[in-house]
């Protein structure tokens, strides 16, 4: 049966692509001639100002030919910060996000919460790693845990319950298949909030966080070059390049990054490499082709926390701010806190690593089909090779003084192949203007994780520890092939000019097979298996724009993802039903003051049911169900034109329900790495010199939050800042050069000690927040 699903698997995705690249062949060949005339400037807009919605349908008609005269074609890739007519506003809600809508609506069209942070921003604000720029979205938390790096939370929810998207596409549960990623690389990073399943399929009950890479524009070459050196001896370096090319309508992108950023704790550091490019081929006014190919390294020396430490132990050592409460885990600990002596302690072994490589090939077309009719497909492979060697636990021993330590060993060898097809219709229906997207989707998944059999493990001092070296040994092996096949329906019908109901419709179908052996190659009880699951899910909802740029919407969404919350890791004993989760969303955006004014507002309540959860020791318990209400409030302002001030606070109440096991209930309990409330608030000063200069601060609050579903430790809320400087060099001064920009950065000026992040399968340790750091960088642009 296992190999009849794979079988059939492989034709429903050959046959997906063999569709596709017919109806380029053919099109190619009846566009040739046109292909050799001389091609006008493309223009992009969203579908929303190509026209309005008419109350006779012949007239529309006509408009709708007329239209078609004029090229039209949009990026077969996405396109997250193209604006529309009105320009670009303070919150970015006129940039286009493919991770909150098909449809090609912008942010403030979309009746759900969606954040864009653009490639500027990221630059401006020295987000240095995808985790940076998280923690500068609305309530959003992030903590790069060595076992699931670029990890995390909002609304509630973390890890895995957020889909983790590259360049719109899913290439598995983000616990096992996220990295370190610099953000030298990327175009933007797309935040979409709440159950996304209708865009990105199973495990968004959270949402979903796409990054996307740079693109190339049609227009003169441009390059840059950015640079980077920090007091921890961290340097990170760009190269970009884009533009056209001396052939008529190609254009290319090319970037190349490096980066050796050094952790505050002994011996530690992570060092990464990513090369991307593409090629756009416009063929015609009609059609348009693209290539796409990545190739991402990271290696590190990980650091995996400080060990939570007995406070009558530490004496005047023990801290005070950074963790508070009770733990019990191997040994009674009483009051806890974290040992001043251990801040930049490492109790990795010597020969410990963390590595990373990743392939990526996509390509695809987009072809008007008719001049309401838009086809556009997308075909990728992904390859990746990831291995942990460490030593992960380390927990101080009460009965010993000392910390004990546990190996563990894990590789991943994962191929993924898939497409992605949209059918974009764009027509008036009895006067109503309605813009359709049907997709259809299909992709398979081999994945083999051989792991460690044995756990080496040893007692070292908790001050200046001996790190020896991982010791021997054993593995087994774990194997998953996951075959997916997926069928969508997205709709926005204009009732009135400011009145649409958007929905949509996502039928899902996903083939599971595992089997696992042992150290001696047999197979283990139980083992193979094979499951299915076929969620269905959706989402219905509004926008009114009552006054100019003033837009209310509401919606309700629908999730689904498998039970354990990791399909790569399902045992045959464990619960194969669905978790389901649904939220009812409504809010209000505003764009006001000629663009120099934004702000938005939103209120929310997700219900996630049959819920599994960390319960410590790589061991889950069934939580029952998971609640989660909040307010999220973001605004941004230029009120003169030297200064910007901008901010954000978010608001969640989540908590378990009917979550009782044998010898206790943690009913009532937040999850881990879930704070109350997170703030963020910044301000910059532009002064009018013959060398501009801009001053700026940003401040960040994250309230209390836990290390595990038992909240018997709390890591204490804390309060950081950057600050920082640029001046903007004219090309007067450097003639080589058309833009130079030198940035003097301090980032957590106050040098607080807190806690960013716990893993709630390793509740004995904690991961710090970096100290005071000096940073500075340079850019060119020409």
């Amino acid at each position: 049966m296992s190999s009849i699903r794979i079988v059939r698997a492989r034709r429903f995705l050959l046959a997906s692509a063999a569709l596709t690249s017919f109806a380029a062949i053919d099109m190619t060949a009846a566009l040739a001639q046109q292909a050799r005339e001389p091609l006008p400037p493309v223009e992009v807009s969203p579908p929303q100002s190509r026209k309005q919605a008419k109350p006779n349908g012949q007239s529309a008609e006509s408009a709708r030919r007329r239209a078609v005269r004029r090229p039209s074609i949009a990026s077969a890739a996405s396109k997250p910060v193209a604006p529309n007519s009105a320009g670009p506003t303070p919150l970015n809600s006129n940039a286009v996000a493919e991770s909150g809508s098909r449809l090609g609506l912008t942010v403030r069209e979309t009746p759900a919460t969606v954040e864009v942070i653009s490639a500027e921003t990221i630059r401006e604000q020295g987000y240095r790693t995808v985790s940076d720029v998280a923690q500068g979205a609305v309530g959003v938390t992030a903590g790069d845990n060595p076992a699931e790096p670029s990890a995390f939370s909002m609304r509630g929810f973390t890890n895995s319950q957020i889909n983790t998207l590259y360049n719109g596409i899913k290439i598995g549960p983000q616990n096992m298949t996220s990295r370190i990623m610099d953000t030298a690389n990327l175009e933007a990073v797309e935040i979409l909030k709440g159950p996304a399943s209708l865009i990105s399929g199973e495990g968004a009950a959270g949402g979903a966080i796409n990054f996307v890479t740079r693109q190339p524009h049609t227009g003169p070459v441009k390059n840059e070059a950015d640079f980077s050196y920090d007091c921890l001896n961290s340097l990170r370096a760009h190269y970009g390049s884009g533009g056209s090319t001396s052939v008529q309508g190609l254009d290319y992108r090319f970037d190349v990054s490096r980066s050796s950023l050094n952790g505050f704790a002994d011996d530690t550091n992570t060092k990464t490499l990513d090369v991307s490019g593409q090629l756009n081929y416009r063929i015609s006014d009609s059609l348009k082709v693209w290539g796409a190919i990545e190739y991402r390294e990271d290696r590190s020396k990980a650091y995996w926390g400080a060990p939570l430490v007995s406070e009558a132990f530490s004496g005047s050592h023990a801290t005070s701010g950074i963790v508070s409460g009770s733990y019990f885990n191997r040994t009674d600990l009483g009051a806890v806190a974290i040992d001043d002596r251990t801040f930049k302690t490492n109790y990795n072994v010597l020969d410990n690593k963390n590595l990373a490589q990743e392939v990526w090939l996509r390509g695809g077309f987009e072809l008007k089909l008719a001049p309401d009719l838009t086809l556009k497909s997308q075909a990728y492979a992904y390859g990746a090779e990831r291995s942990w060697f460490n030593n992960e636990i380390e927990a101080f021993d009460s009965t010993r003084n000392e910390v004990y330590r546990e190996r563990f060993y894990v590789a991943h060898s994962q191929r993924l192949v898939g497409n992605v097809t949209d059918l974009v219709w764009d027509a008036n229906i009895a006067g109503f203007d309605n813009l359709m997207v049907t997709t259809l989707s299909s992709s398979y998944l081999d994945f083999a994780r051989p792991g460690a059999a044995n756990f080496p493990n040893d007692f070292v001092s908790l001050v200046d520890p001996e790190r020896g070296f991982y010791g021997s040994l054993t593995t087994q092996q774990q194997t998953a092939r996951i075959d997916n096949e997926a069928l969508s329906f997205e709709d926005r019908l204009k009732l009135t000019r400011t009145f649409s109901l958007i929905g949509g419709l996502r039928v899902e179908h996903i083939g599971l097979d595992r089997n696992s052996t042992d150290v001696n190659g047999l197979e283990k009880a139980s083992f193979p298996f094979t499951k299915d699951w076929a969620p269905v899910t959706g989402r219905i909802g509004y926008t009114w724009e009552a006054v100019p740029r003033l837009t209310f919407f509401s919606q309700y969404a629908t999730g689904a993802d498998i039970s354990a919350n990791n399909i790569f890791l399902l045992a045959p004993t464990q619960n194969l039903d669905l978790t389901t989760a649904r939220t009812y969303e409504t809010g209000v955006k505003h764009v006001l003051w000629d663009n120099k004014a934004e702000w938005s507002f939103s209120t929310y309540d997700i219900l996630r049911k049959n819920v599994y959860a960390a319960a410590g020791g790589m061991t889950l318990n069934i939580a029952g169900r998971q609640e989660s209400k909040g307010v999220e409030l973001a605004g941004s302002i230029r009120p003169i034109e030297p200064l910007r001030l901008w901010g954000s606070v978010a608001y969640v109440d989540a908590r378990y329900a009917d979550y009782d096991f044998a010898g206790g209930s943690f009913s009532g309990n937040t999850p881990p790495n879930v704070p109350r409330i997170v703030a963020n608030a910044g301000a910059s000063w532009r002064f009018a010199t013959s060398l501009p200069v801009e001053l700026g601060i940003v401040g960040r609050h994250v309230g209390d939050h836990y290390n595990s579903d038992a909240n018997t430790v709390t890591m204490n809320a804390y309060t950081v800042g950057d600050v920082y400087a640029f001046v903007d060099v004219p090309k007067t001064v450097f003639n080589a050069v058309d833009q130079a920009r030198l940035t003097f950065r301090v980032r957590n000026f106050t040098d607080r000690r807190y806690a960013i992040w716990g893993d709630p399968f390793y509740p004995d340790q904690v991961l710090l927040g970096a100290p005071r750091t000096y940073e500075i960088a340079a850019a060119f642009k020409w």
